[in-house]
């Protein structure tokens, strides 16, 4: 049994945001009640569109992505998505949301407040989008997360971005605002050139560069270092992501100090991975 907040998972293994959809799609593919926890697709006030593609990129190491928070808006997914993952598993589910301004988040955690889910992660973390990246000051995101607070009950976690000098510091801010834990870490920021073959003349075409978040096995390393860093700073529980692929890789993130860990990229490898991970953490 793991506690975060007021929440308590039956194994340390989640999803991540992003990397599952809206948890609907993989009911077919995975047992869901055997996750600890589902952390859905960030939800916006309003729906997006994200970026224009192309905006996913398969690397040797990992994936690069620059989806830019596409969904379909609180509206639907509370008319929609929920209502069915609801119906289909019991798994605790953690709504994770993100806004353009304090007052996006608000809107968004005052009304979640009002529904039967067990938690909401905060991602103001995400790369991807433009605008300023709260978790870059500390200030930012102590208001930020001071605010909501206020305006919800249910275990609040903040998602980390590793972009930043010291991300210690940043945790403290979250922690002494309110948070229940932190996750970290989100996609590293990363740029590529996309480039197409002209069949014609077979001459590689290289077109504008992208930005994007850089995820996979090639940032395993820059998370354990900043979840021991930040789980030396902060009493709450620290909740660890980046590039875990099996039971060693969560077994690293735990002895680094993680309660928890979260599996993004490798659900996009194989969806089994999470339940695999599980069986062989079992004694």
């Amino acid at each position: 049994m793991v506690k975060i907040g007021k929440l308590k998972l039956k194994n340390p293994v989640m999803v991540a945001s992003g990397t599952f959809g809206y948890g609907i799609e993989c009911k077919n593919l995975i047992n869901l009640d055997k996750l600890g926890a589902i952390i859905t697709k960030t939800i916006t006030l309003n729906p997006r569109d994200g970026n224009p593609q192309p905006r996913i990129f398969e690397l040797p190491y990992g994936m690069m992505n620059s989806i830019g928070l596409q969904n379909v808006g609180l509206k639907r997914f509370l008319a929609e998505k929920l209502p069915e993952l609801k119906r289909i598993t019991g798994t605790p589910i953690i709504v994770s949301i993100a806004g353009e301004k304090i007052s996006e988040y608000v809107n968004i955690a005052d009304i979640l407040n009002k529904e039967r889910i067990s938690g909401i992660e905060m991602n103001i973390s995400c790369p991807n989008v433009k605008g300023k990246i709260i978790s870059k000051s500390k200030t930012d995101t102590y208001n930020v997360v001071k605010t909501v607070r206020k305006k919800t009950k249910q275990t609040l976690i903040v998602k980390l971005s590793p972009d930043v000098t010291d991300i210690s510091m940043i945790a403290k801010s979250a922690a002494l605002a309110g948070a229940d834990a932190v996750s970290l870490i989100n996609t590293v920021p990363a740029m590529i050139f996309p480039e197409s073959l002209s069949a014609s003349r077979r001459t590689s075409i290289t077109k504008s560069p992208v930005f994007g978040g850089l995820s996979g096995p090639f940032i395993k390393h820059i998370a354990l270092r900043k979840v021991y860093e930040v789980s030396k700073s902060v009493k709450i529980p620290v909740i660890g992501i980046g590039g875990i692929m099996n039971v060693k890789d969560v077994s690293d993130f735990l002895r680094a100090g993680a309660k928890a860990v979260e599996i993004g990229t490798g659900n996009f490898i194989d969806p089994r991975i999470p339940i695999n991970i599980i069986k062989g953490l079992r004694p």
